[in-house]
């Protein structure tokens, strides 16, 4: 994890945040999840880094552009289904050569209540690849924080846009209640 070490026993959205904050993000935008609300109240907690509410996922990657020219990091939260709305921005991040970090919370695979998830669940990957984005996933809580070390290290080292994918088994399925 390049020197950044996470908290052996903690909660593994804990450990990312601590990746972050080891990596100097600086801001985050984020479209209200739930697979996201613990992260996205650790990043209010926090005085050093500013957090971002969007009203659409594509306003984050131009806010992680304008940081990036500010010379700050950013990074963008969102869920599988927010993707599809980020796709003629990303655009701008491979043009322009800024770093892109986004962690995307899985929507659309393991257990999943809601069949109209299904489909941009399913695209996720390939959307992003298509828009030249390197795609990460993870699986496995153990895995989380090394990953996104890791996605940091390119994405800052290369001037990439990469994505790490969390899956709906790791963030845990949604369960309709009635």
């Amino acid at each position: 994890m390049s020197g950044r070490a996470a908290v052996p026993g903690a909660d593994w959205r804990d450990e990312i945040f601590t990746v972050l904050k080891q990596s100097r993000i600086a801001q985050i935008g984020y479209v209200p999840d739930a697979g996201h609300a613990r992260l996205i109240g650790l990043i209010h907690a926090d005085t050093e880094i500013r957090a971002i509410p969007l009203t659409s996922e594509e306003e984050g990657v131009a806010v992680a552009a304008g940081a990036w020219l500010g010379g700050q990091r950013a990074a963008l939260l969102m869920q599988s289904s927010g993707v599809g709305n980020c796709i003629n921005m990303l655009s701008l991040s491979k043009n322009c050569r800024f770093p892109l970090l986004m962690l995307v919370t899985m929507r659309g695979e393991w257990a999943e209540f809601n069949p109209w998830q299904v489909p941009m669940g399913l695209k996720t990957p390939a959307t992003l690849e298509l828009m030249d984005v390197l795609v990460y996933r993870v699986e496995h809580a153990d895995a989380a924080a090394e990953t996104v070390a890791a996605a940091i290290d390119i994405a800052y080292n290369s001037d990439l846009a990469v994505a790490v994918l969390l899956s709906q088994r790791l963030i845990g399925a949604k369960r309709w209640v009635r």
